[in-house]
């Protein structure tokens, strides 16, 4: 049993923070793990007030032996712990068997983030994910559910012989009424994205593990001030701001974080959230260079996992961020271990805005290409007035002004084949 230092712990969250690991798993990996979770414990506003460790194989009562849950008990009762939280996915009757012993709440990783999502939701949208998410999640249990609640109450408990059928379909009644809400936006969504496309927009996304500095990085690019902080899942709802490339049109979106072994029942639900990173014109995958290189190579794998199989061709930016943490030799060297997995490498420290200008240079190589055309408006009202046009649709490089008016052009082949359409309009 390991138990932290004693710490002057005054809140009344306090929380012992439990994981089973393989007796074959690596342990360094099980300790990097390890660290995840009291990250997920302290986002959510819990106090680790001890641990508890196991290498073992499951067990199917109670995850850990039954003699290292009485253990936990102690550990419970010694702290005065309010809750037990386990990395591992416990069953439902491991949670209710855990809880018995213990007598407090148990929960385990997943149920973890989702009250930090709930917490964190401050949109229509981003509350009926979390409770899409929760439902998801409760669905495989409700039978289980149910049949422990009877065995807390007495026989008889609500009278019902299919109680179990109902609640769990009233579970699917909710979920199917979230869904068709959230399928209503989606479309809204892609009414959206059609439209910045059509005025010219490039759209570029921010994706990546759970504060890998997205946040920080969005604020620097494009001068704003949306909340960036140390702890993971700081942003949820996506925030979307115009980029300044020089005349090209963009618009950066910062999205929720990943993090690794997500169920699928919470990447479904946050479905209509991911998409404005699968249908972005280029995403920049950002990474915290200055960790070890095998927990970079851990991250990159979870987040092209994510990605790979939805984004279909669109390219990707590596954007190794926090480089103001490393020595030019410490950085060389982890690339000579992390480069084969980090396409398109650029390098900045997002807290000094530095590699900023880099960055847009890279973007621009990526986005959607553009063509040059050189062509002559009629120098009158329509034509002064498509000439105005043409300023808020891509990148007007010169203008001459004579019997007709002379333009150099650059924008989106949508743009030019309407340019050249409109040109035989007013000259017919």
């Amino acid at each position: 049993m390991k138990i932290p230092a004693e710490q002057n712990i005054e809140s009344e969250n306090r929380v012992i923070l439990v994981k089973r690991t393989n007796p074959r798993a690596d342990p360094e990996r099980g300790e990097y793990l390890f660290e995840e979770l009291r990250e997920l414990t302290k986002t959510a506003g819990y106090v680790p007030a001890g641990e508890l460790t196991q290498t073992r194989f499951p067990d199917s009562r109670y995850q850990l032996g039954r003699g290292k849950i009485e253990e936990l008990a102690e550990l419970v009762r010694i702290k005065k712990a309010e809750k037990v939280i386990f990395y591992n996915k416990l069953s439902t009757i491991q949670l209710f068997n855990i809880s018995e012993i213990c007598g407090c709440q148990v929960i385990d990783k997943f149920q973890l983030i989702l009250e930090i999502f709930a917490k964190r939701a401050t949109t229509r949208r981003s509350k009926l994910q979390v409770e899409l998410a929760r439902l998801r999640y409760e669905v495989p249990r409700a039978k289980a559910i149910v049949s422990l609640l009877k065995k807390e109450e007495k026989a008889g408990f609500m009278g019902l012989g299919d109680y179990e059928d109902a609640y769990e379909l009233d579970l699917k009644k909710r979920i199917t009424r979230i869904e068709n809400e959230l399928k209503s936006a989606e479309k809204d969504d892609e009414s959206l994205r059609a439209f910045r496309h059509r005025k010219g927009f490039s759209l570029v996304c921010l994706a990546g593990y759970t504060n890998a500095g997205k946040s920080t990085l969005f604020n620097a690019i494009v001068d704003e001030s949306v909340e960036a902080q140390n702890l993971l899942f700081t942003t949820l709802v996506p925030t979307t701001r115009a980029l300044d490339l020089g005349g090209r049109k963009a618009l950066l979106t910062d999205t929720v974080g990943f993090i690794e072994d997500l169920p699928h029942w919470l990447v479904d639900a946050f479905k209509s959230t991911l998409d404005e990173i699968f249908l972005s014109d280029l995403i920049l995958l950002v990474v915290d260079v200055s960790e070890k290189p095998e927990i970079i190579l851990q991250k990159l794998s979870t987040s092209h996992d994510t990605l790979w199989d939805r984004i279909q061709g669109v390219p990707m930016i590596t954007v190794l961020n926090k480089t103001d943490l490393l020595e030019a030799s410490e950085l060389e060297a982890v690339m000579e271990e992390i480069g084969y997995m980090a396409p398109n490498p650029v390098f900045i420290s997002a807290k000094e805005k530095v590699g900023m200008q880099e960055l847009k240079a890279e973007i621009i190589k990526h986005l959607p290409a553009w063509s040059f055309y050189s062509f002559s408006l009629p120098n009158s009202e329509k034509g002064m007035s498509i000439l105005s046009w043409l300023y808020d649709e891509g990148i007007v490089h010169s203008v001459e002004y004579g019997k007709r008016i002379s333009v150099d052009y650059e924008a989106r082949t949508e743009i030019l084949n309407r340019i050249k359409s409109l040109e035989q309009d007013i000259d017919e």
